[in-house]
């Protein structure tokens, strides 16, 4: 546990490590502002490592007239891609014309709006594609003629929200991962704060001015739970799951299609190798933190894909499957999937008692504008800001991201001329992962023997070492299924030789000969 003071006072406690509390921590702190934030797992452990990994502004929710969401959303992606374009780059995404479905003249007013309420500036707009003759319509049925294409980003979730983690340190704000807050309090004008670390037992106490619970899936039961004196909170926790199969296509493009139940799935090349497909939208009762895809979902998304598909998904096809669950703002909707996306705000803050903000729902795409939406209405409980105005977050890049938007790939060629052993491959993962910061993970190297042991899919031991001492990592887990996708590479013995491997690295130890 990072070694506090029961004196600290801090003038924003947040509770949650998820990409809505790490994007507070880090617009908070660099407005000048005290900052703590807690998370009882790792870093994007829960809902924010479970997504569709798109920073988009939803297509099919202005079939449900979320106007003002699709419109912020929309305007994030060159935001978003400006200050992180290692982590995220666009893609273009290919609707076909299904007869059964929704009309063509309704798809191409809901693409005409799309392509003109966000702002676009780099991101190329919409056209019609034959599917006879594009290379997209290669892999689909010979009945789907036509389509429609657009465009979105893709994010590298996980790490967008320790980048933000990262950000919010480098700028004073404390970040105690594996620290569960068990109770909080309003007591002498302030918060008190009961924390204990998850792997040691060992309990302090931290003060803070505000609080903010960020918890996600868990915002109820910190109100009930661990906020004193709170009522549960109205939340509906919604599952989303995914499954991954091999490489379904030889192009890049990727596809939305739509389902006979009016839900709309998604169809990506994943990990280069991969094909990612999802999601669902189901109600969720349970502990958040077991949610697993069930067999039904699985079937339902093979059964989905292969509607439109030439070459058919089966379950044998499914390599990995990932579930997450969404806390959105409980109003009674009928079914999960009409449910808004957007995100709710309330504020309890009575005069002269210490202020608490609680978060519902909201897309890691507007998780920045969510920040900005928190801090506004939390200024008047805090001390006068002495840093950054509102807004900087959308100016100053995130860690790594000091390079052109569409210079990606000349930074690799860059990071290549300085360390000309490197694959190209290996280049280019460390480049998407780490931006510029690959230097610094690189250090003095030479060549491939001085970065340690490869512990599979080119894992180093320096990798490792970097990923503890910047990045929170404390587990395998932490390194292959979060600050990366490389379990999917991995068999289960080399990523036990990694948890080995960081245990030996977190005591000081030399993890082998040869280790920088």
């Amino acid at each position: 546990m990072v070694q506090l003071a029961e004196t600290d006072l801090f003038d924003i406690a947040i509770i949650g490590g998820g990409v809505n509390g790490t994007g507070i921590a880090r617009d908070a702190a660099g407005r000048g502002w005290r900052v703590f934030l807690c998370e009882k797992d790792d870093l994007g452990a829960g809902t924010s490592s479970a997504s569709t990994k798109l920073i988009h502004g939803g297509l099919r929710y202005l079939e449900y007239h979320e106007f003002r969401l699709v419109r912020e959303a929309l305007r994030e992606r060159e935001v978003l891609w400006r200050i992180a374009p290692h982590i995220v780059w666009p893609l273009r995404f290919v609707l076909p014309f299904h007869r059964n479905m929704r009309p063509a003249w309704l798809l191409r007013l809901g693409l005409l709006i799309y392509d003109n309420i966000g702002g676009r500036k780099k991101l190329p707009p919409t056209r019609t594609v034959s599917l006879r003759k594009d290379p997209v319509g290669q892999s689909l049925k010979p009945e789907f003629k036509r389509g429609f294409e657009y465009s979105d980003c893709w994010v590298e979730d996980s790490r967008l929200v320790v980048l933000n983690a990262l950000a919010a340190a480098e700028l004073g704000a404390v970040v105690a991962t594996r620290t569960e807050c068990v109770s909080a309090s309003r007591e002498g004008g302030a918060w008190a704060m009961t924390l204990r670390d998850a792997e040691t037992g060992r309990v302090r106490t931290i003060r803070a001015r505000t609080l903010v619970n960020a918890a996600g899936p868990w915002v109820s039961e910190v109100a009930g739970r661990v906020i004193r004196g709170n009522s549960r909170a109205p939340v509906r926790l919604v599952q989303g799951s995914h499954i991954v199969v091999p490489r379904l296509t030889r192009h890049d493009g990727c596809y939305i299609f739509q389902n006979a139940d009016k839900r709309i799935f998604f169809v990506i090349p994943y990990e280069t190798d991969y094909t990612l497909i999802g999601t669902t939208d189901l109600d969720y009762r349970g502990d958040p933190a077991l949610v697993r895809a069930s067999e039904d979902e699985i079937n339902y998304l093979c059964r989905s894909a292969s509607e439109y598909l030439e070459k058919p998904v089966t379950r044998d096809m499914v390599v990995w499957t990932y579930s997450g669950v969404r806390p959105l703002h409980d109003e009674g909707e009928g079914s999960a999937q009409a449910a808004t996306r957007d995100y709710v705000l309330t504020l309890d803050a009575e005069e002269g008692r210490p202020a608490l903000m609680s978060i519902f729902g909201g897309k890691i795409t507007t998780f920045r504008k969510l920040a900005e939406a928190v801090l506004k209405q939390m200024a008047p409980h805090l001390p006068s800001p002495a840093g950054r105005p509102a807004g900087w977050t959308g100016r100053e890049p995130l860690p790594g991201g000091d390079f052109p938007m569409t210079g990606f790939d000349a930074e690799v060629e860059r990071l290549r001329r300085a360390y000309a052993f490197l694959p190209q491959p290996l280049a280019r993962r460390l480049v998407r992962a780490y931006g510029t910061r690959a230097q610094v993970l690189l250090g003095n190297a030479r060549a491939l023997a001085d970065l340690g042991r490869d512990h599979g899919a080119g894992l180093t031991d320096a990798e490792l070492r970097y990923l503890i001492e910047y990045e929170w990592a404390r587990t395998a887990e932490d390194v292959v299924w979060r600050r990366s996708k490389l379990g999917i590479r991995l068999r289960p013995a080399e990523i036990l030789q990694i948890d080995a491997t960081m245990s030996m690295l977190r005591c000081g130890a030399p993890a082998q000969q040869h280790a920088v």
